[in-house]
């Protein structure tokens, strides 16, 4: 499996504070049967996050993790917040990528999502990137699920967050969105070994196993789907949105 939404790379935004915090939600990935980890920084105006240097530092936590012996490797990507897609010119966009360079997981801006949100999907479309949504859970509204929707018509994806799905409060609501065909990969949003999400996956794919829809598809949810995006490659679900 791959997490595509992971806040590994120490002393670089909210997420692992140290080089030790990072190894140690690394372990939590490979005791989750995880094999890779995407590096997903804020990329944002209240993150002072250079962009030039995450492909290094992902690189260099990869190296460590080799020399622990945690088999778990780092690719390097960022969390894109839609307010600051304009701003970035095609290169900062291809290392802020995940994985090879093409999908860009999209952070949107806080509140209801709104027309915004779409304009930058079809922008980053217009200069050679699919969107990845990223945790639509945290902008509950009464269209939330048409918007996302209309996203996903739109050739965008959805990146559901793994750790809600198990959550008493909040797992109705996520499986509300999966049932709708409007969740197509996880990822642990992790940001520390000793507080808040862990990095794991596996539980929320056996909830997902639970819904209908997605019960068929639960190995494209969990690898093949995760393996395109990482590998550049174009993909189209197995599902339709509803």
């Amino acid at each position: 499996m791959i997490d595509l939404h992971c806040h590994i790379l120490p002393g670089i935004d909210d997420g692992a504070g140290e080089l030790a915090d990072s190894i140690a939600m690394a372990r939590q990935a490979a005791d989750d049967a995880i094999q890779a980890v995407c590096a997903t920084p804020h990329i944002r105006h209240d993150h002072d996050v250079r962009i030039d240097e995450i492909e290094v530092r992902a690189a260099d936590l990869a190296s460590e993790l080799e020399r622990q012996a945690v088999p778990v490797s780092v690719l390097p990507g960022g969390e894109v917040a839609e307010t600051v897609v304009e701003g970035l010119d095609d290169g900062e966009l291809r290392r802020v990528a995940l994985g090879e360079g093409r999908w860009i997981l999209l952070e949107p801006a806080p509140g209801a999502l709104s027309d915004s949100l779409e304009r930058r999907v079809e922008q980053l479309a217009a200069r050679g990137h699919r969107s990845l949504i990223a945790h639509p859970e945290r902008h509950l509204a009464e269209d939330l699920a048409d918007r996302l929707v209309r996203l996903v018509l739109q050739g965008a994806l959805i990146q559901a967050t793994a750790e809600f799905f198990v959550r008493e409060e909040t797992a109705p609501g996520m499986l509300a969105l999966a049932e709708r065909g409007l969740v197509h990969v996880l990822g642990s949003d992790a940001h520390s070994s000793r507080f808040g999400r862990p990095v794991r996956i596996s539980p929320a794919l056996e909830v997902l196993g639970g819904v209908d829809l997605l019960r068929p598809h639960l190995d494209w949810i969990a690898r093949d789907a995760p393996g395109a995006i990482v590998s550049g490659g174009d993909l189209a679900a197995p599902f339709e949105p509803r």
